[in-house]
């Protein structure tokens, strides 16, 4: 299975507002970035990815799971994007900011490293264990 991560302006839709989703979650839509757009494709139930509060806090808050796969996105008068839906699995006990991910340099070739804009990139086997261990402690 692969893994994602997934940024957001917590002034815009936050981890909080992500779990307060529950079970039935939510659709991650509004993404206009064709990268991305292929990312939302490859997509599938089950995978899971990393919340990231992204300009306001700049950190992996959470982890969620894609709970439907990529559909048209009604948002998009083109007609050319698509979204998924999630839902909020757990938080990280410690949120892990991008600065102790630029920091590790095991994690320089991580998407959100090397292309920060992306606003859903994938994450490697290993970049997960990682984040993964800097979020348990």
């Amino acid at each position: 299975m692969a893994h994602w991560l997934y940024k957001s302006e917590p002034f815009k839709w936050s981890w909080d507002q992500q779990v307060a989703a529950g079970a039935k979650g939510t659709h991650w839509d509004g993404v206009r970035n064709h990268s991305a757009k292929l990312n939302l494709l490859a997509m599938k139930v089950g995978e899971q990815g990393f919340f990231y509060h992204s300009n306001e806090g700049k950190e992996i808050v959470g982890i969620v799971e894609v709970i439907r796969e990529a559909y048209p996105d009604p948002s998009d008068p083109t007609g050319k994007f698509v979204m998924v839906d999630l839902k909020a699995v757990r938080p990280l006990k410690t949120p892990v900011s991008l600065e102790t991910i630029k920091g590790d340099p095991r994690l320089a070739d991580m998407a959100l490293v090397k292309l920060s804009r992306l606003s859903v990139q994938p994450v490697t086997d290993a970049e997960w264990d990682m984040i993964l261990a800097y979020g348990a402690m």
